[in-house]
């Protein structure tokens, strides 16, 4: 596969797992929607800033 094939199965792999807590659990993802709105900004930014390093972390052991 080559490097746009592994470009779209990351993201086909993305769309799925992003896809599995509302599928499975509708009323729980509401919630945590819900409880997410609550948040102030600087929260939102500390956990988005988290993701981005964990993510570039994995990629990295890679």
């Amino acid at each position: 596969m080559g490097d746009i094939g592994s470009v779209w199965a990351a993201l086909g792999l993305l769309l799925i797992l992003e896809g599995l807590l509302p599928f499975l659990s509708p009323s729980g993802w509401r919630r945590m929607f819900t409880q997410l709105l609550q948040l102030r900004d600087g929260q939102i930014r500390f956990c988005a800033l988290l993701s981005i390093m964990c993510g570039g972390a994995l990629l990295a052991l890679l």
